[in-house]
């Protein structure tokens, strides 16, 4: 018969060592641009349908977006956050606004 190694706690299971640990997927950050024409509510809109923030929430961030020139909407698996620029600028321009959203490495 052959011989099996045990865990220590006399199991007699067979322990794997050095497994490796699941690597997190790269995260991405989803940003929305300032313009001269898309409202303020209708960027704080925008951040709560498709990003499911709080009204404070978006107002902070679309404060953020008109102060700085772009704000963080969210952080995403690099499908996600391109799906969500994506839906969002579609969003924008059936509503007649040309705001902007990209994707960078978070």
């Amino acid at each position: 018969m052959g011989h099996q190694e045990e865990s220590g706690d006399g199991t007699g299971v067979a322990v794997e060592e050095g497994r490796p640990k699941l690597k997190e997927p790269p995260r991405f950050a989803v940003l929305l641009h300032n313009d001269d024409y898309t409202t303020f509510d209708f960027v704080v809109e925008v951040l709560q349908r498709f990003f499911h923030k709080t009204t404070e929430e978006a107002s902070e961030i679309t404060l953020k977006v008109h102060h700085e020139g772009r704000g963080l909407a969210g952080v995403f698996t690099q499908q996600i956050a391109e799906t969500k620029v994506v839906q969002v600028m579609d969003y924008a321009r059936a509503h007649g606004f040309p705001l902007r959203a990209s994707v960078e490495p978070a």
